[in-house]
């Protein structure tokens, strides 16, 4: 309704919401994208954080418009209802094992919904080229990211209910309700095709600061990466209740198959050392930093290690515990961590 009358969605100005409002380290993380990316002007990034919105139009008059609570707001939720995603992850026979709820503005959820999906969600095979330890996912993480950016930037948020992403042992479901062009098909989303974001708004922020394309190319995208990498093509759907996107959980035979050979070659050394071995870059990199760092908390841990948050290291200590790796010595405030060998 808002499209015939001239407006988008994410255009409608929010009375209430002011540019103190706002988040400052997303300010700041978008900026350094943005200086990554190339566009947007040095100039303009130098700006308060006024201009900077002025600057990526999200001003309708005096008033910011709801891509600014979107993109900006640490709880956009107060803006705008269903304005986050829920994951779960379902045995045969659709029996719900656990589940995790991602908050906070689009940038937010993009950081932690790649860290979630990729620690907690998804298991990697570890191989080595040399003495370089590569970990491949069940799905490329291009791709990955691309599907989560296109479900963020497309859904409607006029609808309350958020974006859902579905893990099973074999594939991940990601289920945006967002609605496409009239008399636009999935054939159009796979052929090529003009861009018309649902969203513009928030399309351009995300464009500006170097994270998608501008010409239609989200899903050819998301194609070409998973080809690139040795995976099948993802499958698409369009019905009343939005735009789903699944991927198969496969791994490239490049990865398996030196996998194979190695559990051969390995299969009487100890169980610590095999443990070790699966263990994500990112798990491998907490026990080193660990080993420094014993008393390191969880926050310095985060800020310390690349693209993990408080809550991916809050699970990954957890399930280093699990694997007997690691022991908690002491409480809380006084305790220390302890490098099980």
């Amino acid at each position: 309704m808002l499209r015939k009358q001239g407006k988008t969605w994410d255009g409608v100005p929010v009375p209430y919401l002011k540019a103190e409002d706002l988040d400052n380290a997303t300010f700041d993380l978008f900026r350094k994208y943005a200086k990554r990316s190339g566009r947007m002007d040095d100039a303009d990034l130098m700006d308060d954080n006024h201009g900077l919105l002025e600057k990526l139009r999200l001003y309708e008059g005096s008033y910011l418009k709801r891509a600014a609570a979107l993109l900006f707001h640490p709880d956009p939720e107060r803006y705008v209802t269903g304005a986050f995603v829920k994951v779960g992850f379902f045995r045969e026979g659709m029996d719900l094992v656990y589940q995790d709820e991602v908050h906070g503005n689009l940038f937010q959820q993009i950081v932690k919904l790649m860290d979630l999906l990729c620690t907690k969600y998804m298991k990697a095979i570890i191989t080595y080229e040399g003495i370089q330890r590569i970990e491949t996912l069940p799905i490329p993480r291009e791709a990955l990211r691309e599907a989560l950016l296109n479900a963020c930037i497309n859904k409607n948020y006029a609808e309350p209910s958020p974006i859902q992403i579905r893990v099973y042992e074999n594939k991940l479901e990601i289920i945006n309700g967002g609605v496409l062009p009239e008399g636009w098909t999935v054939e159009t989303l796979l052929s090529s095709h003009r861009s018309m974001p649902y969203n513009p708004d928030i399309a351009n922020t995300f464009f500006r600061a170097g994270e998608i394309e501008a010409w239609g190319r989200g899903i050819e995208r998301i194609i070409t990466a998973c080809k690139n990498d040795g995976f099948s093509t993802p499958e698409f759907r369009y019905d009343a209740s939005g735009i789903w996107t699944t991927f198969k959980f496969e791994y490239p035979e490049r990865a398996t198959t030196q996998n194979d050979q190695g559990t051969t070659q390995k299969t009487t050394q100890k169980t610590t050392q095999k443990t070790i071995q699966n263990l994500t870059e990112q798990q491998q990199a907490m026990l080193s930093f660990l080993k420094e760092h014993p008393e390191a908390t969880r926050k310095e841990i985060s800020e310390n290690l690349s693209n993990i948050t408080e809550d991916g290291v809050k699970y990954n200590l957890s399930r280093l515990q699990e694997l007997g790796l690691l022991k908690r010595i002491g409480g809380r405030k006084q305790g220390y961590w302890q490098i099980i060998e």
